[in-house]
């Protein structure tokens, strides 16, 4: 598996994850929780871009790639 893949799937994932302690916190009333749910999805999302990033410039390599081979 590509690793930007791999970095899109642990961004879904953190993300999935903070909003389920963001809910929690917020139905129990811990701000603590909440907040660390909401930093969570931050990370999450923020890996996804990661793995978008890497994907974008893998892609730009290949291109690179052709563009020497028919030039």
């Amino acid at each position: 598996m590509k690793t930007s893949t791999k970095d899109k799937i642990k961004g879904s994932f953190h993300e999935v994850k903070g909003t389920i302690k963001e809910e929690i916190g917020k139905a129990m009333s811990d701000r603590n929780l909440k907040a660390e749910g909401k930093a969570e999805k931050k990370t999450g999302k923020v890996q996804q871009r990661i793995g978008d990033a890497k994907e974008a410039v893998a892609n730009l390599k290949g291109q690179l790639a052709e563009l020497k081979k028919t030039g």
